[in-house]
């Protein structure tokens, strides 16, 4: 069995996700990736381990799905011997106004952003408890659970439940060596805001710092949160937005 930590991280096939994976890998981290998309997570998984040297292994599937959480996990131990580091990363934003707002996309943001992260951190819990070190837990937040933007009640929704079950956790995994935090991005420039012509233009006008977060930016705060130089945090959400969340409109513009 490997000595070095092994990470499980969901939404690793592009974007965040991704660039987290790539910042532990190039810390010696060994990787358990999953995407919904097979072909996607099959590819990164490749470029990592072609780049980095690190063992990856791709697990596709439905990130909230309970067959997939206990693929991921079953992976982790049998390959690598632990489960030492996992960033629910998987979510879904489906836009919409309050008053038109369906069920199906409530109950389909809900299943993915907060079923999925809910039992994928109960599933790695139960295996960190029993481990010397316990473990390491982040939990993909967002600006929005801070802030309000138009269209995003639900996923605002989803997020700020997010931050509260890390808060919630901190009562009982702590006990275990378990820590539980959170990282809420803002606007950030992925293969997905660019498809928006306008996205950097616009967020570089709103964003203090003058400019969208890259991927990177993020898996740095990431990084830090599940190593061991944050060792006594836990319980906590840095958000990564530029100041973003700092400010409200100018009144001069």
């Amino acid at each position: 069995m490997s000595t070095r930590k092994t990470a499980i991280i969901t939404g690793a096939g592009q974007g965040i996700g991704l660039a987290i994976a790539e910042k532990l890998a190039a810390e010696s981290v060994n990787l358990v990736l999953n995407d919904l998309e097979e072909g996607l997570i099959r590819d990164a998984c490749k470029k990592i381990s072609n780049q980095f040297g690190m063992p990856t292994i791709a697990i596709p599937g439905d990130s909230s799905d309970q067959e997939t959480i206990n693929k991921m996990i079953e992976a982790a131990m049998t390959h690598f011997g632990s489960v030492d580091i996992v960033v629910a990363n998987s979510g879904i934003t489906l836009f919409g106004n309050f008053l038109e707002y369906s069920r199906e996309d409530f109950m389909e943001v809900t299943r993915v952003n907060q079923v999925g992260t809910f039992f994928l951190t109960q599933a790695a819990a139960l295996v960190m408890k029993s481990q010397p070190n316990g473990g390491s837990i982040l939990l993909t937040s967002s600006v929005t659970a801070h802030q309000s933007h138009e269209n995003l009640a639900a996923y605002a929704m989803s997020k700020a439940a997010i931050e509260m079950l890390a808060k919630n956790l901190v009562l009982e995994l702590a006990p275990f060596g378990i820590r539980v935090n959170c990282v809420a991005p803002g606007a950030t420039m992925t293969s997905r805001t660019a498809l928006d012509p306008n996205y950097e233009k616009t967020w570089s006008k709103l964003t203090p710092l003058g400019n969208p977060a890259s991927p990177e930016d993020v898996a740095k705060a990431a990084a830090f949160l599940v190593s061991d130089a944050a060792k006594h945090i836990t319980g906590q959400t840095i958000v990564v937005d530029g100041g973003w969340t700092s400010i409200s409109p100018s009144p001069y513009e």
